[in-house]
């Protein structure tokens, strides 16, 4: 768990406003089966598989799979930047992501994405320590990290939890 108090506190009311003006029907599934910001961060560590979803400049839904990270309450991903989603993230920021696992969990995020390290211009102030955890993970020769990945953080608008039994999540 990297998050701050701070950090938590956000994520806490992010998943409390994003409930409350959900639907009913999504209200009726996730209200009673749902978890903290806190014990969320303990279930969400390492690499977690996304389905990823961004925009056709023709408006066409694209989904597609990468490797997520759960860090400081936001996620972080990256693809190579003459991935077709890169393009589309470039032209139409706002992309959703969904975290599965079978029936036991399902992490739903909608939001704006924000270039971690641009190519031509300033990375994020927090870039050279998501850098370190990165190549901790992969490998400092797994890529050209200037040149040939781009990586993104999803500043969310909505975010909701379906965790029916989150003890079992964080056993063990």
């Amino acid at each position: 768990m990297r998050e701050t108090q701070t950090e938590l506190d956000e994520l806490q009311r992010l998943l409390d406003a994003s409930l409350a003006r959900s639907t009913s029907h999504l209200r009726s599934i996730v209200a009673e089966r749902t978890t903290t910001a806190e014990r969320l961060t303990r279930v969400l560590t390492g690499m977690c598989t996304l389905a990823l979803s961004t925009v056709t400049a023709k408006g066409e839904p694209r989904i597609s799979g990468v490797d997520g990270h759960f860090l400081h309450g936001r996620w972080h991903f990256g693809t190579a930047r003459t991935a077709a989603k890169a393009r589309h993230l470039a032209a139409r920021p706002v992309a959703s992501v969904a975290h599965m696992r079978g029936e036991e969990l399902g992490v739903f995020t909608h939001g704006t994405v924000e270039v971690m390290n641009p190519l031509d211009g300033e990375p994020a102030a927090d870039w050279p320590e998501l850098l370190a955890y990165f190549k901790e993970l992969y490998g400092d020769e797994a890529f050209d990290w200037d040149k040939e990945v781009v990586y993104y953080r999803l500043n969310p608008h909505w975010m909701t939890v379906y965790a029916p039994d989150v003890d079992k999540l964080t056993a063990g």
